[in-house]
């Protein structure tokens, strides 16, 4: 699926503009949007639009739920599956059980967030998870 957002060009660059969209009802239970009301959004540019212009951009669906699965969820499978790899090294070594598993359950848990810094990267070169803005309405 896609989604379809408003917003006005800010800044343009070569290939991308950066435009500042009004918030969704998504972005109500976040909070992490830049601004009051507003996200700003690098874009892909491929009708030229110049600073100043409201725009219509597209974001997919599909990208936005793997995004929000990494950032969200993997840490809590993370601090799970260290506290059971920790649950094991304790039995193996015959230590206390409890202090291995908050031990590993903290140490794949700062693994996981290195993880989510590296996506970060990796989708920002990326052109194909970017939005693309799709037409000029004024």
């Amino acid at each position: 699926m896609k989604k379809l957002s408003e917003g006005v060009v800010i800044e343009v660059g070569q290939d991308f503009a950066k435009v500042r969209a009004s918030k969704h009802g998504d972005c109500k239970n976040c909070g992490l949007c830049a601004g009051d009301d507003a996200a700003i959004v690098s874009a892909v540019n491929p009708v030229d639009a110049k600073v100043g212009q409201h725009v219509v951009f597209e974001v997919k669906e599909k990208n936005m739920l793997k995004a929000a699965f990494i950032v969200y969820i993997l840490p809590l499978i993370a601090i799970f599956v260290g506290a059971l790899l920790g649950t094991w090294v304790g039995n193996y070594v015959g230590h206390s059980e409890i202090a291995f598993q908050i031990g590993g359950g903290i140490i794949v848990f700062f693994i996981s967030l290195l993880y989510i810094k590296m996506y970060d990267k990796s989708t920002g070169k990326n052109d194909a998870m970017k939005p693309i803005i799709r037409r000029v309405l004024f």
